[in-house]
């Protein structure tokens, strides 16, 4: 199988020299004071971004910058990570995709130390699965937006496969990013303002007190540059460039695109999916991922971003320069495109569940100045012992959106399968966190074969925080 027909079967994997160019850290390592050496160290601490000429941000990032070092993993094989905590508030790493253990996930909820401060931890774990994950802070914010994920504290996370190296003409990892956040009144929502899909969760009579505070941002970046700032993705005609794509907002949905060219979807969430596709628009809520490869098949400069003309004019994009091209960098105006998950997917075949929970999401507006809070099955965090899960046993899940907000809503340690989205079943996309659209329903099953505390929650920070998160437990 030549390295065509790797990217078009979905196969990602090791990389070359190369493939990490664009972010802008390679993994270091440091020894601890006694014991073996670790594998990886990450040091949390202030960093400066220069986003572009003139234009340089104060934050908190690991090793020296933001995005954080590519950690190139194998499956299977055990790592030693040291964390350094060099602020001076507690923190948290979590490995956002894994099946690993929740003493080292790195939720406070599950009951993983935390990271003093001035302090360091060891985290010890097997990575797994293969596939493009991703490192984040998983401190709480509050009001406070100097903490969580406003922060720069982000990085990927790649499980490099025991049994395909995989091949490509070339590779990249592009992190949607958005810096400077503010409380504002309005709603920020990118993927919202299109026409609405289907609402089957849509009250009868909606709620109509006055909204609370949202978080807006002043400026964007691809990585840690805005558009036009960096260097550019250089390409040939001919090849085929395989993407990985993050969105590592703190409360954003994402939508990009890149003039005149094509997405091809090979894996969601790092899983490979059922039915690759072309895609003219990848929708990306918070912590999602796509993995897609682009023939590069139209020479001259052109522009991968955000859809939204304000935030890619304010930095969330990136140039493709083909080689010996000269001039202004080219955005079409793309035809209007939906994202649609079940594309991905294949005939539903499935034996019954053991087990049906309902999972309803609702908003309490907290009205001008003030924060909205957020239910699940009528009660704010903590749920004790509501949700219980049974070792083997296949859970049927239904989250039911009765708010007029998209909530990205993530599970840790475990990974489960779409099945239903607004109604149209689909089968075998597997992914640890899907956008249930704003009223509707998206059903998702899983195998309970990760016993231990399990945080489920709204990946937007601010959701999070007030509210929108639950814990599950094992019998």
């Amino acid at each position: 199988m030549n390295r065509r027909d790797f990217v078009k079967f979905g196969c990602v994997a090791a990389a070359e020299a190369s493939a990490a160019r664009l972010l802008p850290a390679q993994m270091q390592s440091e020894m601890k004071p006694e014991g073996p050496a670790a594998d990886i160290t990450l040091q949390i601490a202030p960093v400066i971004v220069e986003l572009a000429s003139g234009r340089a941000i104060s934050t908190i990032g690991y090793n020296g910058t933001s995005p954080g070092p590519l950690l190139r993993m194998r499956e299977g094989v055990p790592v030693t990570v040291d964390v350094v905590n060099e602020t001076d508030v507690p923190e948290l790493v979590h490995w956002h995709g894994q099946l690993i253990a929740s003493e080292v996930d790195g939720s406070d909820e599950e009951g993983t130390p935390m990271v003093p401060p001035h302090g360091r931890r060891r985290y010890q774990f097997v990575p797994r699965p293969a596939g493009t994950r991703w490192y984040h802070t998983h401190a709480m914010g509050g009001p406070d937006l100097h903490r969580g994920t406003y922060t720069g504290q982000f990085g990927f996370v790649f499980i490099e496969s025991r049994n395909n190296p995989g091949r490509y003409d070339q590779e990249v990892f592009l992190a949607l990013r958005e810096w400077e956040p503010f409380f504002t009144a309005e709603d920020q929502d990118e993927m919202g303002m299109g026409e609405p899909g289907p609402q089957p969760e849509k009250p009868a009579t909606p709620d109509t007190r006055p909204n609370g505070l949202e978080v807006g941002y002043r400026i964007f970046s691809i990585n840690d540059k805005s558009l036009g700032a960096g260097e550019p993705i250089r390409v040939k005609p001919g090849e085929r460039v395989l993407m990985h794509v993050l969105n590592a907002s703190a409360t954003g949905n994402r939508r990009v695109a890149l003039a005149g060219h094509q997405f091809h979807v090979v894996a969601l969430d790092g899983n490979p999916v059922p039915s690759p596709q072309p895609a003219d628009v990848l929708d990306l809520g918070p912590g999602e991922r796509v993995d897609a490869y682009v023939e590069m098949n139209q020479p001259g400069i052109w522009i991968l971003g955000a859809t939204n003309d304000n935030d890619r004019n304010d930095g969330m994009g990136i140039l493709i320069e083909y080689a010996n091209q000269r001039g202004d960098a080219r955005w079409a105006v793309l035809p209007k495109a939906k994202w649609d998950y079940t594309i991905f997917g294949r005939p539903l075949s499935r034996r019954a569940p053991d087990q049906t929970i309902d999972l309803i999401f609702e908003k309490i507006p907290g009205g001008p100045g003030k924060f909205n809070r957020w239910t699940i099955n009528g009660k704010q965090y903590p749920h004790e012992r509501e949700l219980v899960f049974q070792k083997g046993l296949r859970y049927h899940l239904v989250f039911r959106n009765r708010t007029d907000d998209d909530h990205p809503v993530h599970i840790h340690r475990h990974l489960f399968e779409l099945v239903e989205f607004n109604g149209k079943p689909t089968g075998g996309i597997i992914k640890d966190t899907v956008v249930v659209p704003m009223y509707g329903r998206v059903a998702a099953e899983l195998v309970a074969d990760q016993p231990g505390l399990t945080l489920f929650h709204c990946h937007n920070q601010i959701h999070m925080d007030f509210g929108f998160k639950a814990l599950i437990s094992y019998t």
